[in-house]
């Protein structure tokens, strides 16, 4: 299988191979929101859990989106991603159009207002992180695909269909990849 060139950088995505077997990163795509010397770390963007913000956060405005499972480590604690940059103010821009975090009150208030669509922000439960190399090894084992983000793609409220779309999108023998069961054994 032919790979892409690009190497990890943070605003890029993390496309997992079609056969990973790692339960938390199988058919993940995740955008990296740091990338250098010490490690990595970035958000699972297409795991949905069942439980609601405003079941989780004490005052939260009733948002009936879904909360991801941003990665394994630190999954008692919340983060957000977003397009609105100086609207909420505070938060890092990731690449252009996309933000993490920010001044968690304005979240509040701009969802209590209805301020905030389905498409501009993501919550997530925890975030996946990577010791220094520990990333680049599983490059050399062929474990993810590096590509660009396109932030309409990656903030669309069907996130379940993330990883087909984005496989779909690198063309070639990827394409059909995405069609693939994810155990080929039961095919």
């Amino acid at each position: 299988m032919s790979k892409k060139s690009m190497q990890p950088d943070k605003g890029k995505l993390l496309i997992a191979e079609p056969f990973m077997k790692d339960p938390y990163f199988k058919r993940s795509v995740v955008i990296l929101v740091d990338h250098n010397e010490k490690g990595s770390f970035g958000f699972i963007l297409n795991k949905a859990i069942e439980l609601k913000i405003y079941d989780a956060v004490i005052d939260f405005p009733e948002y009936t989106e879904p909360i991801y499972l941003g990665g394994p480590v630190a999954t008692d604690q919340l983060f957000y991603i977003h397009t609105l940059g100086d609207k909420i103010g505070k938060g890092v821009e990731i690449t252009k159009g996309l933000w993490w975090g920010g001044d968690f009150k304005k979240v509040k208030m701009l969802i209590r207002k209805k301020e905030i669509g389905s498409d501009q922000i993501r919550f997530f439960v925890g975030y996946a992180g990577w010791d220094a190399e520990q990333l680049d090894k599983e490059m050399k084992e062929n474990s993810w695909i590096v590509t660009e983000p396109k932030i309409n793609v990656i903030m669309d409220p069907k996130a379940n269909e993330l990883w087909p779309k984005v496989i779909r999108s690198l063309g070639g023998e990827y394409k059909m990849m995405a069609n693939y069961p994810e155990d080929p054994q039961l095919n």
